[in-house]
C-alpha cells in the first residue's frame, strides 16, 4: 500500500477509522430523528460520510476494492431499510441513491490515489 508504506500501524488505524465510521453510520442512521446531529443539510452530510466510508475501505482493503464497492453500498440499502423498522424514521430511494453514489465515489478516489501512489513508488 504505497500511501501507507508498510507500516502494520498505520493500516490498523486506517481500518480502524473505517469501521468506527461503519458504526456511527449505524448509530445515526437507525436513533431516532431527534437524535440525530445536525452539521449541514441531510443530503451534504450523508454523501460526506457515505464518501468517507467507501474512502476508508478501500483505503483499507486496497486488493479488495470493488468488495469495499459492493459492501459499502449494500450498508447503505440495508440502512435505508432498516429505517422501516423504527418508529421515527422512514427509508427513501433518493436518500439510498445519494449515499450509494457517494460510497462509489469515496471508493473511486481511493483507488484513483492508490493507483498514481503506485506508479509514483514504482519509479
Amino acid at each position: 500500500m504505497p500511501w501507507l508504506g508498510d507500516d502494520k500501524a498505520m493500516l490498523i488505524l486506517v481500518r480502524f477509522a473505517a469501521w468506527t465510521v461503519a458504526a456511527i453510520l449505524v448509530f445515526v442512521t437507525l436513533s431516532p430523528i431527534e437524535a440525530r446531529p445536525v452539521i449541514a443539510s441531510p443530503h451534504l452530510e450523508r454523501a460526506i460520510a457515505y464518501a468517507l466510508f467507501g474512502f476508508l475501505l478501500a483505503t483499507s482493503y486496497p486488493r479488495r476494492w470493488l468488495l469495499a464497492m459492493v459492501g459499502s453500498v449494500a450498508m447503505a440499502g440495508l440502512l435505508e431499510i432498516a429505517q422501516g423498522l423504527t418508529v421515527s424514521r422512514h427509508g427513501r430511494m433518493f436518500d439510498f441513491s445519494v449515499k450509494g453514489t457517494a460510497a462509489v465515489l469515496g471508493v473511486i478516489a481511493a483507488q484513483v490515489l492508490y493507483t498514481m501512489l503506485s506508479r509514483r513508488t514504482a519509479r
